[in-house]
């Protein structure tokens, strides 16, 4: 069978199921009597392992299987959970992560057979046979003498309690002409996957007759609570030899026994054998499956009845959505540039309000298109605590991540290339932040250290801050650090604000570390933070208080394709300034700009505002004369203001951000991209972030 389109839905839900395993082990190492995080995991792992067998990847299969007999045996309470069976199990977790990553990159789970985690996870199973001899399934003394090979005529099948329905349909069969089997079917030893065998054969029973009864019950079948064998009752036209032969076809079938039944010989000796009957208990519950003669077409509908709710969607298919309510903005912003032109024809009151309901249905499609793309930032973060748990053991510093706002919801696009700047900022706060347990005892601060991480939404932007409780930015040191490295001159460090001196570690190369080590130090770090939270738009700046600890705040808007924004005009050129990043507008008298060490400024209301010319920055045409009054749009990144110079405002507009791309060799990184305007003419948008 070709699995291959099965390959995509095989991934996503393997990175469900090992999340969910990670999260699980993580509350088991605090709660190791914990019920229902064990039953958890046992499913997790079982799921795991049906998919990888289902894929054909054996050594994740094997792997999988192993841990959830460890975790058959904890829920039997026949092993306890300790700090070693946690550590394997977190290895474990990473040697999925290992295989699922060659699956990606070659739909091949590779080489890698991890014998050593296989033999310490047997060690656990080795363990529970020494305490308690008896296997797994004790519950089912019945199942013992199934065991034995069956003698010529004996009828294990007869082991079903039967309902009046059950006992209709037999009936009815032999009445319309078909014959009766009654048949029993044993799987190996050594098969992992009983349940999806199981199916396989009722699948293959069905091709050529009906299914009456089976035993025992499809919950039972599906969550493999039966030894190896099960039983059925077929009408069917056909000889019992090809049905057995179509049973015997199914891979990894040890045994399959079976005869022809009629309704007088079967309920009598069933009469007969009632008293001393072990009846494979609550088996009536087959009995309305039989009647529809489906036997378990649909497993997993039970578990989650929020999953039929959602839909796993393609990012590309969402994205060529996008792509055509943008074209459907930009044909609305063309027809209102035309309804709107001095001398229109179409100056009519209907054709006006025909404008305005476009825009509604525009605006409502894209604010719809808009949350389909949206992904809770938890998808991202549930990963860090068990990172946290790793860097805890290995800098030997007791810490604790504590995370809210995990719910916050951010463009797909934006969520995708996020993780790795927090997790350096995480790591930072892990390695550098938090001191060493002896400082922190003098220090009189807790013994375990604390690192928070906080996401919530403010306006068109996500603020997410990772913070620490501990030793903070020592300016001095990175002072002396960036004199050393001739960035500046003694005496230009002095005139540094606190800020500014910050700011080095953002820079390339610019590594604090006293030695390098694998989770820090290697000059790869804060400048890959702000490279990449600046390619989407966003911004990063730092808090910090010496012996107090640090925090690091990131922003980030909300979404990557569609804005509003402020239309100006510079040199008879248009340009957009996002809205979001506008304070407010400011006409004032030429005469209100100072100037202070030389740069230009305006006192504003007592806070004193940087003003930067954008006919400058953009290399335009010097203006003929210096007008009386100037218009400034003052622009906020984080508690800082800037105030732009423009010639003159056009209005607010709902603009589609295009990437300049691969035409336009981009080295100016004022302009973040452009958009196409309603008269078809191109707008450059401003990158305020950069000006600042």
């Amino acid at each position: 069978m070709d699995v291959s389109q099965y390959l995509e839905i095989f991934i996503d839900e393997t990175n469900e199921h090992i999340q969910s395993l990670s999260d699980c082990i993580m509350t088991l190492e605090n709660e190791p009597d914990n019920k229902d995080t064990i039953n958890e995991i046992f499913r997790a792992a079982h799921s795991l392992k049906g998919m990888a067998g289902t894929m054909g990847f054996k050594r994740m299969q094997h792997l999988t299987h192993d841990m959830e007999n460890v975790f058959q045996e904890v829920r039997s309470d026949k092993v306890k959970v300790t700090s070693e069976m946690i550590d394997i199990l977190f290895q474990c977790l990473d040697a999925i992560e290992a295989y699922l990553e060659n699956i990606k990159s070659t739909s091949d789970e590779g080489t890698e057979d991890n014998d050593a985690l296989i033999a310490g996870l047997n060690q656990f199973l080795a363990q529970a046979e020494g305490n308690a001899p008896a296997p797994e399934k004790k519950e089912e003394p019945k199942e013992e003498k199934k065991e034995e090979p069956a003698a010529a005529g004996e009828k294990k099948f007869l082991n079903i309690e039967f309902s009046e329905n059950d006992k209709e349909a037999i009936r009815s069969a032999a009445e319309g002409g078909s014959k009766v089997y009654g048949v029993t079917v044993t799987v190996q030893k050594e098969c992992l996957l009983k349940a999806a065998r199981a199916f396989l054969v009722f699948k293959a029973i069905e091709e050529l007759g009906q299914i009456i009864i089976y035993s025992p019950s499809s919950q039972d079948i599906e969550d493999e609570r039966f030894e190896l064998d099960f039983s059925l009752y077929i009408a069917s036209e056909n000889p019992l030899e090809k049905i057995i032969a179509a049973i015997k076809n199914v891979s990894e079938i040890a045994e399959t026994v079976g005869e022809e039944v009629t309704y007088e010989s079967l309920f009598g000796e069933k009469e007969k054998a009632e008293a001393n009957v072990p009846a494979v208990a609550a088996k009536n519950e087959a009995a309305p499956a039989a009647k529809e003669n489906k036997p378990a077409a649909k497993p997993k509908t039970a578990g989650k009845p929020v999953a039929n709710r959602t839909v796993r969607v393609d990012i590309e298919k969402l994205d060529a959505l996008m792509n055509q309510v943008s074209e459907l903005i930009i044909a609305k912003n063309s027809l209102v540039s035309i309804s709107s032109q001095e001398g229109s024809n179409f100056k009519n009151q209907t054709f006006t309000e025909q404008i305005e309901y476009l825009e509604r249905i525009t605006t409502t499609l894209h604010e719809s298109v808009m949350k389909v793309r949206m992904v809770p930032i938890e998808s991202v973060v549930s990963k860090f605590p068990r990172m946290i748990r790793d860097l805890s053991r290995q800098l030997d510093k007791k810490m604790e991540l504590h995370m809210t706002g995990e719910d916050t919801e951010l463009d797909r696009t934006v969520v995708d290339q996020i993780g790795d700047p927090l997790q350096h900022l995480l790591r930072n706060s892990a390695d550098h932040g938090l001191e060493s347990a002896e400082i922190r005892a003098q220090r009189g601060k807790p013994e375990v250290g604390s690192i928070n991480l906080n996401a919530y939404q403010e306006g068109n932007n996500v603020i997410i801050e990772v913070s620490d409780d501990g030793n903070g930015i020592d300016t001095e040191s990175v002072k002396r650090k960036a004199i050393e490295r001739g960035i500046v001159t003694p005496e230009q460090a002095e005139k540094l604000a606190q800020k500014d001196i910050i700011n080095f570690l953002f820079m390339p190369s610019f590594s604090m570390a006293k030695k390098i080590t694998d989770i820090s130090g290697r000059g790869v770090g804060l400048d890959v933070v702000k490279s990449n939270i600046e390619a989407l738009g966003g911004d990063v700046e730092v808090e910090s208080k010496l012996g107090e600890g640090s925090k690091f705040t990131v922003r980030l808007p909300l979404t990557l394709a569609i804005i509003q924004a402020l239309m100006v005009e510079v040199r008879d050129e248009k340009y957009a300034i996002a809205l979001g990043s506008i304070e407010t507008i400011e006409d004032l008298p030429a005469t209100e700009i100072k100037y202070v060490e030389a740069r230009e400024v305006i006192n504003l209301r007592g806070t004193v505002i940087p003003i930067v010319r954008l006919d400058q920055v953009l290399d335009s045409a010097p203006a003929e004369e210096e007008p009386e009054s100037i218009t400034i749009v003052i622009v906020r990144k984080g508690d800082r203001l800037a105030g732009l110079v423009v010639d003159d405002l056009i209005g607010q507009q709902e603009i589609v951000i295009k990437s300049l791309g691969k035409y336009i060799n981009n080295s100016n990184k004022t302009i973040s991209g452009a958009t196409i305007l309603g008269d078809g003419e191109v707008a450059l948008i401003i990158d305020v972030n950069t000006l600042f």
